[in-house]
């Protein structure tokens, strides 16, 4: 399917407007043809044959002629453009419906900036050929046809000379279109990386002022404005080859007419109303020829930008999502078995190898490790945000892959590492999960999370809106609404990663606190790095560059004086091998 049949599947929807559209696009095209007709009869009939009782009829055809085709151009116009609306309407929505289906893989390579390209200039260009060059492109067809069926019935000896001209202007415009395809693509790439430094920047705005890198940052953004000017010169200069020979060549219709058209009125082969004629339909001729250049450079970037969001909406995300028919809650039974995975891209690292444990419904998991061993890796194969290379991992003995993506991940809650929160209420933050919580339950799970009194002290209380990410918000404040979220979605499996690492000691172990009484029925696990917050968990992780290298209850691994051993040393800042008391 070639871009002009994949962009007509979303035009055709409007198909009752299109035809009424195409109704009057032709009562406007065929009026044009009135005008020049009796200006050749006021001519022959009015100046020559003196019968001045006809100008004033004349003149009432040509202005009622003038209003009618003013008015359905009108309404032609507005019709393609609400088609074209329309058509962006539908085709944003299939693309956000579409990033909504897509996996972790498809963010983890594609620069955001690349996307928000797509969403905003590719689909504007598409709505543009739609909206304007659609019916530009009939209108010179219809204009180069008519004119030279009109013109041949005219005098075919000059239209036959104006006709010669044609294959010039043809090669020309071929010659433009192979020059700007490579070129439109390079400008959508500048776009595309301008747009993505950008949108960095604004997100790290606070690390740059923080580093006094603002100077370096605007060097940055002018190497990436420079060639994305670069790239639209390019695009310019490949218009200054054709485009003057184009204009030209048309305009050299003009002088072929007058010069050769004068020649055969003085021959008497045709009459002085028949040139006037003649001239009055010429740039019907000639506009195509003049248009053809222009229409070629938004043809082209109307190609490239189908071509990029027709990737993105083939993109298959390698977890099908399923909504779930029967949405059934899991007991929370977790169970790795000989699990292992690499990322597709990078198959000779593997991040996490031959995984093994079970985790019965009800318990709590500490896992803990250097940076970089696996940790969060784990807990997003338990919600099939990746599934593992090899190996299995089951929920309720049941493997993960049986589950409607949906229906699974509606019993697990996650507080992420990278603590996100929306731009709305803090309310509606909480409750996102699990929309229309009344206001009561909002403020339990907030005040389990520690929230509930810093809450209560902003502005509008719940009904204080968040910046953009939560900017206004101190890191442990984050953190702990987003905390909240987790636990208002009431999951069977609860995943902690990292929570209280931005929250003093004394708010960590408040927490824990009332955690411990919600959680006893929610398989929970909690990645920390300090070991105060996994000390209670029923089993502990040590991992390790991707591998389990230790594994038990807190006593059992300090009892082994090993990796655990010496890392809880070193918490407590203690010298190697003196005694550690009591550690329960």
């Amino acid at each position: 399917m070639n871009n002009f049949q994949w962009i007509w599947q979303y035009v055709k929807v409007n198909r009752r407007k299109l035809i009424i559209a195409t109704f009057l696009f032709l009562i406007s095209t065929a009026l044009i043809l009135v005008n020049p007709y009796i200006m050749g009869q006021i001519v022959d009939q009015v100046i020559d044959g003196n019968k001045d009782s006809l100008l004033v009829p004349f003149l009432l055809v040509m202005i009622g002629a003038t209003l009618v085709r003013t008015i359905t151009r009108y309404l032609y116009q507005i019709l393609f453009e609400q088609t074209g609306q329309n058509t962006l309407f539908d085709l944003r929505q299939d693309m956000y419906k579409k990033l909504q289906e897509l996996d972790f893989d498809f963010f983890n390579h594609t620069r955001v900036g690349d996307i928000m390209t797509r969403m905003t200039g590719d689909t504007d260009a598409i709505r543009h050929f739609v909206s304007w060059v659609s019916y530009q492109v009939l209108e010179c067809i219809f204009y180069f046809v008519v004119s030279i069926v009109i013109m041949g019935t005219i005098n075919w000896k000059l239209t036959l000379a104006l006709v010669a001209v044609t294959p010039v202007i043809y090669f020309l415009t071929q010659a433009m279109a192979r020059a700007q395809h490579p070129v439109f693509f390079q400008i959508r790439q500048s776009f595309s990386r301008l747009n993505s430094m950008v949108e960095e920047n604004i997100s790290g705005n606070r690390v740059v002022k923080a580093f006094v890198r603002e100077d370096f940052e605007i060097e940055k953004f002018n190497e990436h404005n420079e060639d994305y000017k670069k790239r639209n010169m390019d695009a310019a200069n490949v218009s200054k080859r054709f485009l003057p020979w184009q204009d030209g060549v048309a305009n050299s219709l003009s002088v072929i007419a007058l010069v050769f058209g004068g020649y055969l009125v003085i021959k008497g082969e045709m009459t002085l109303g028949d040139l006037v004629v003649f001239n009055g339909y010429l740039w019907m001729l000639n506009q195509p020829m003049r248009m053809s250049g222009w229409l070629i450079n938004d043809v082209e970037r109307f190609l490239a930008s189908c071509v990029k969001i027709r990737q993105m909406l083939a993109a298959k995300p390698k977890i099908e999502v399923r909504n779930a028919k029967n949405q059934v809650r899991v007991q929370g039974k977790v169970e790795f078995d000989h699990v292992s995975f690499h990322f597709a891209d990078d198959p000779e690292h593997h991040v996490l190898t031959d995984i093994n444990f079970t985790a019965q419904p009800g318990e709590t998991v500490g896992i803990i490790g250097e940076t970089g061993s696996g940790k969060t890796t784990l807990v997003n194969l338990i919600g099939r945000f990746y599934d593992p290379t090899s190996g299995t991992v089951a929920i309720d003995d049941r493997n993960a892959k049986d589950y409607p993506i949906r229906e699974l991940r509606d019993n697990i809650s996650m507080v992420m590492q990278d603590v996100f929160l929306f731009s709305n209420t803090i309310a509606d933050n909480i409750s996102f999960g699990r929309p229309h919580l009344d206001e009561q339950y909002v403020q339990s799970v907030a005040r389990i999370a520690d929230a509930d009194n810093f809450i209560a002290k902003m502005p509008e209380g719940y009904e204080t809106v968040v910046g953009e990410r939560g900017v206004g918000l101190s890191g442990g404040q984050k953190q702990r609404i987003s905390l909240a979220r987790a636990l208002a979605k009431d999951p069977s499996i609860l995943i902690l990663d990292d929570t209280t690492s931005a929250v003093d000691m004394e708010t960590e172990t408040k927490i824990q606190q009332e955690l411990g009484k919600m959680t006893t029925k929610k398989t929970t696990f909690i990645i920390a790095n300090r070991i105060s917050s996994v000390r209670d968990a029923d089993q502990i992780l040590l991992m390790e560059k991707g591998r389990v290298v230790e594994h038990g209850t807190h006593d059992e691994l300090m009892a082994l004086h090993g990796k655990y051993y010496e890392v809880f040393q070193k918490q407590l800042g203690l010298e190697k091998g003196e005694q550690v008391g009591n550690t329960k």
